[in-house]
Formats: structure tokens, sequence, C-alpha cells
């Protein structure tokens, strides 16, 4: 991505990259060592049938939790107000769900108490806090000072004004 005239260019973040990375390689690991780890005690039928189970649980919940929120959402628009919590309860649901699809015990766990309509305000909670810091990192939440030149276009009375962002160190 390429910097715009008198903006920085964008910091890049190599442990991003590496985080994925390391996820990719650690969850299925995780998950099998907890569905042997199962299976030693309950049995491998039901350990292959309880992974199963959260499966269609997962592409149950989906749909029903889906359907709920996509009502809430156009209700929301229809009241005339902003669906920002709507919106929030769309993403997890699909979040939740998507991880319940993945074989795995961890992952449908994660992913029921993030479709869960009794356990979603929690990850709400989380979620807010996640977003609150990355605007603050963005700048969006702190004081920005902005030095600004005015000068008329040519041909017209519109103002136009040129500005450039200068953070407060």
């Amino acid at each position: 991505m390429t910097a715009l005239p008198g903006q920085s260019p964008r910091r890049r973040r190599p442990w991003r990259r590496s985080l994925i990375a390391l996820l990719v390689v650690l969850v299925p690991i995780i998950e099998l060592v907890v569905l042997v780890w199962l299976a030693k005690y309950i049995g491998v039928l039901l350990a292959v049938l309880g992974v199963v189970a959260f499966c269609v649980v997962g592409g149950w919940l989906i749909r029903r939790e889906g359907m709920r929120t996509w009502r809430a959402l156009g209700e929301a628009l229809r009241e005339g107000r902003v669906p920002n919590r709507e919106i929030a309860d769309a993403a997890l649901v699909l979040i939740g769900g998507a991880l319940m699809l993945f074989p795995g015990y961890v992952t449908g766990v994660i992913g029921l108490l993030l479709a869960l309509p009794f356990t979603r305000p929690l990850a709400l909670m989380g979620l807010e806090v996640v977003v609150a810091r990355r605007l603050i990192v963005a700048g969006v939440g702190g004081e920005v000072r902005v030095r600004r030149e005015e000068r008329r276009r040519p041909g017209g009375d519109d103002d136009v004004v040129e500005g450039e962002i200068v953070e407060d160190d």
C-alpha cells in the first residue's frame, strides 16, 4: 500500500503473519491432542460423534441465530437507528458458527460461546474493548491537532482547506 502525499507509510506488523502461521500449525495439533485425550476417556466412537454433533449444531445455530440477527438488523433500520449492536451480533454469530463447523472440540466450544445468545454479550464486551483499542491506536479516540491553510479556488468562491495531521508526542 502506498502512502498518500503528506502521509507516512503504514508500518508493517510482521508479528501478525507469524501469529497466524503459528495458529494454523498449533490449532490442529491442540484439537488432535484434545480428541485423543477425550477418546481415551469416553471412547473413540463417542469422541468422533461429539465432533460431528458440534458441526451439526454449528450449522443449525448459524441458521437460527443468523435469521434472528437479520430480523433485528432489519428492525433497527426500519426504526432509523444505526445497527451497531446488530452488526456486531451478526459478526459474532458468523464467526462462532464457522468455528463450530471446523472439526474439533476446542474450536467448537469457542464457537458455541460466541454464537449462543446468553454468552454473546460477554463476547460483545470483548469485541468492544478490541475495537476501542484499535480506534485509539489509529488516533480516532485521541486528540489530533490539524494545521491548515485556507485559500480560495480560482474561478469560484469555495473555501479549500488543505491540511496536515500533526500528532502530539
